[in-house]
């Protein structure tokens, strides 16, 4: 795997590298006189993926947070759907998959690549503080690369202390981004299909940390839960979380039960009041030791 992050280059271990490359299969020669073949990819590998590392959130929002698009190898696009603007919101994320065919999976890449995904443009370092980075991920011909861009959606416009090639550079990427989610978009077909195909997850990771009463909010109605036993093991260090996760019929019962629950409910588990951020695993996640990767 490589990791780019404005320009800098780092080098992981070759572990990850070896299990990307191995995910990624030579594809079948295109037609006569194609220049790019398509390629096959195995069904749950991460071939493209936009979400965000960092910033000034939570200890729970950062574990739980859900990339903004996921592209696999079998053409499954995931996508973050709409949600109402209430408060307390609901439990569970609005979650959409649709399809795009192996034809558009690569017109993706090469999208990413010319707006410079990957690329070795100066994006230079906006005076924005606590911003998140835009993580781009593509899985390319030597593995799985990460192209990391701070602040690109905060930093925008003049005053930004960029100069104007750093600026144009971000532009770039900034039109690629908001093309992703955009109606005429390289992603627009897959995301009519997703309007009406909420994707389920096998398995459901549960961040939980002790309840705390909201005065503002009044008394919650609790809920007992439904999964393995909280908090479980320990999310990273002195963060005061733990994680569960939840499969099989857990995870189904754990699903209907937090359909009719908020963000705030108290979850009942062995006498104790838990607040529990719920995260649906995608398809390429196992367990909450995903959840600690590289956020």
């Amino acid at each position: 795997m490589r990791i780019r992050r404005s320009g800098r280059l780092a080098v992981v271990p070759l572990l990850l590298l070896t299990s990307a490359a191995c995910a990624q299969q030579a594809g079948d020669a295109g037609p006569e006189g194609s220049d790019s073949p398509e390629r096959s990819y195995a069904a749950d590998a991460v071939v493209f993926r936009m979400d965000h590392t960092g910033g000034f959130v939570t200890p729970a929002m950062l574990a739980t947070r859900l990339p903004a698009i996921s592209v696999y190898g079998d053409g499954r696009v995931i996508t973050q759907g709409p949600v109402p603007m209430i408060y307390p919101g609901p439990a569970l994320p609005n979650l959409q998959v649709g399809t795009i065919s192996a034809t558009e999976v690569e017109d993706l890449i090469k999208a990413a690549r010319a707006a410079g995904v990957g690329g070795e443009a100066d994006l230079g370092t906006p005076p924005v503080a606590d911003a998140p980075s835009t993580r781009f991920t593509v899985l390319g011909d030597d593995g799985v690369e990460q192209f990391e861009v701070y602040a690109l959606a905060e930093a925008g416009g003049a005053g930004t202390g960029l100069t104007a090639d750093q600026q144009a550079a971000r532009d770039r990427l900034r039109q690629f981004a908001d093309s992703l989610t955009a109606g005429s978009g390289p992603l627009a077909g897959a995301q009519a299909q997703a309007q009406s195909q909420p994707y389920v997850p096998a398995a459901v990771a549960a961040v939980a940390e002790p309840w705390v009463a909201n005065s503002e909010l009044g008394e919650q109605p609790e809920v007992a839960w439904p999964g393995p036993a909280l908090p479980g093991t320990e999310l990273g260090k002195n963060l005061g979380l733990g994680c569960v996760t939840a499969t099989g019929d857990e995870a189904r019962q754990l699903l209907t039960a937090a359909a009719s629950a908020t963000a705030v409910t108290p979850w009942t588990s062995d006498g104790k009041r838990w607040t529990v951020s719920l995260r649906p695993l995608l398809p390429d996640e196992t367990d909450c030791a995903d959840l600690t990767t590289n956020r």
